[in-house]
């Protein structure tokens, strides 16, 4: 059979498997929608969040920047990775002690300020849209090549099978759908990496082959011999303060992510937050510690079957002229001699490929059986599906829940609440699949720019709202209004009006870092110069890091004691 019959077949049959789960767990009660009514088991919830967090970013970028980029390409390693550590460890336990059901409830009642909820409402809005764009258009590009169908096409389709699941069954339908998607994703990304890590180095164990096997060395060779620097060159293509600051904005960016912090609320205790959070640690890695392995093999398989070689008898490969119909290859014979040759500049290579589907394309480039390479595009399917569910969610929520509910009409009945929330899911979906049909840059860039305004907004208010009790109300809206303008104005100046980037030369994809320090800097000044919290959020704070499961003595902050 074809590519295209085993990835219809991979595709029906994993897309029903969801749709069963999405109507199994149906909701009628907000407890069920918003939070999965608390009751999800560790495990279950350390896949869903695995999930969760590895994007189609994760799935189809990741590995693709790091054979793009090489040594510099790590930072998106390092940044998520460490960010899961952070958010894990420091966050997460206090979060689902503080029992609430989105990170704006935690930003409104921490600051006693329904100013400070709608902030951080806007801030979790913006931070998901930008970053959902990115997952429905990693959508497209997987039916475009898979399934022939138009990008856009490809889009619909996914905004009509993530809408089933996510409007009927809301956080509890998008859990265990999330964890039949984590077992499809990483089912897919491990299969090729193990057939190939043995076609190359004889050793199944990719991150074994990649450490000890030879295709690295001979990776580096290579590329110099055509002009590259070596793939492990530190700082060939970005400066070190940039790779700096891009890792520590993907990792407070993580720690600030209000899809992954939301998932922290679904299990029955902290005991369970923190037991959660170690199994999708160790979900999250066997797929991270991956991927160096899959770029330098891609890399190297890429190379080899390109370069070199006549570029008439590379046209009348089969993967070569799909991916050619999507437009992310191109091979353009500049010189006229037949010959295709891969350099270093745009101006003389003869190849163009977008680093999105270099995942993608490298069982086919391997000769891999075709139903592995299906199998593949099931798994980013997977990857792209579960992380757009999470954050339509928060979107949803943030407006059924801190908007409506909290804010506009107190006495909404449950009915009226999950409706409410079904239909913002709905919106979202409308928007999201926009931005997939016209997206603002390629995979990765856009998950980044969301990574970087979490880090400029939520993380500081965070942290200092559980490890601080002086920071106040003026604080926290002050943070995060500065943190949230400067990075956006920054991002915006730097990508689309062709502002030099001014900060030391400092990328948009970094600058978050500096937005997240001008948040807590005036977070921190503003709370000194204005009044102290009252006395009962102090004491608040002091119970929500006290060791145990007992409810909060102030769990619940009334409506009247807001601003």
């Amino acid at each position: 059979m074809t590519v295209e019959v085993w990835t219809t077949m991979f595709v029906i049959l994993t897309f029903m498997v969801y749709l069963y789960i999405g109507w199994r767990a149906r909701v009628k009660d907000s407890k069920g929608f918003f939070v999965a009514d608390q009751g999800v088991p560790a495990i279950a919830n350390g896949a869903a969040t695995a999930a969760d967090w590895m994007s189609a970013a994760s799935f189809m970028g990741m590995a693709g920047l790091i054979s793009s980029l090489g040594y510099d390409g790590s930072i998106y390693l390092m940044g998520w990775t460490g960010g899961y550590v952070l958010l894990a460890l420091l966050l997460a336990p206090y979060l689902r002690k503080f029992g609430k059901y989105t990170v704006p409830d935690f930003v409104g009642d921490r600051y006693y300020s329904t100013v400070a909820r709608l902030v951080a409402v806007v801030a979790a809005i913006f931070i998901s849209l930008t970053y959902v764009a990115g997952q429905m258009r990693g959508v497209g590009i997987v039916f475009s090549r898979f399934l022939q169908v138009d990008v856009n096409i490809g889009v619909i389709i996914g905004m009509v099978i993530v809408g089933f699941f996510a409007i009927l069954g809301g956080m509890k339908g998008i859990t265990w759908t999330q964890v039949a998607q984590y077992t499809v994703l990483i089912v897919a990304y491990l299969i090729p990496a193990v057939a190939i890590a043995w076609q190359l180095t004889g050793n199944p164990i990719p991150q074994l082959a990649f450490t000890f096997g030879d295709v690295v060395d001979k990776l580096n060779q290579v590329q110099m011999d055509l002009g590259f620097d070596a793939y492990t060159q530190p700082f060939a293509s970005k400066s070190m303060l940039d790779v700096l600051f891009i890792t520590i904005a993907l990792m407070v960016g993580t720690a600030g992510l209000p899809h992954v912090i939301v998932r922290f609320y679904t299990v029955p205790n902290v005991r369970a937050a923190r037991y959660s959070a170690g199994w999708a640690l160790l979900f999250i890695a066997l797929l991270y510690t991956s991927a160096p392995a899959i770029a330098s093999f891609a890399r190297y398989n890429l190379i080899g079957t390109l370069h070199n070689q006549p570029i008439a008898e590379v046209q009348q490969l089969d993967w070569v002229q799909k991916w050619q119909t999507t437009k992310l290859l191109t091979l353009e014979d500049k010189n006229g001699n037949g010959i295709i040759e891969w350099t270093p500049t745009e101006e003389t290579s003869d190849v163009k490929i977008s680093p999105d589907i270099i995942v993608l394309s490298t069982p086919e480039v391997a000769k891999l059986a075709p139903w592995v390479v299906a199998l593949v595009a099931a798994g980013g399917l997977a990857a792209a599906l579960s992380t757009a569910s999470g954050l339509l969610l928060v979107i949803s929520s943030s407006i059924a829940h801190d908007v409506y509910y909290k804010l506009l009409k107190p006495d909404a009945s449950e009915g009226e609440r999950v409706m409410v929330g079904r239909i913002m899911v709905g919106l979202a979906i409308l928007i999201a699949g926009y931005f997939g049909i016209n997206p603002p840059g390629f995979v990765a860039q856009v998950v980044a720019f969301a990574f970087g305004l979490a880090a400029a907004s939520f993380f500081p208010v965070i942290l200092l709202g559980i490890f601080d009790k002086r920071t106040n109300r003026e604080g926290a809206i002050a943070g995060m209004v500065s943190g949230l303008l400067f990075t956006t104005v920054y991002i915006l100046g730097v990508k689309f009006y062709d502002m030099s980037p001014w900060f030391f030369g400092v990328s948009a994809e970094g600058i978050g870092t500096v937005g997240m320090l001008i948040n807590l800097v005036v977070t921190l000044v503003v709370s000194r110069l204005t009044p102290p919290p009252p006395p009962e959020i102090q004491a608040l704070v002091e119970n929500l890091r006290t060791p145990g499961d007992a409810p909060l003595a102030l769990a619940d902050i009334g409506e009247e004691q807001l601003d």
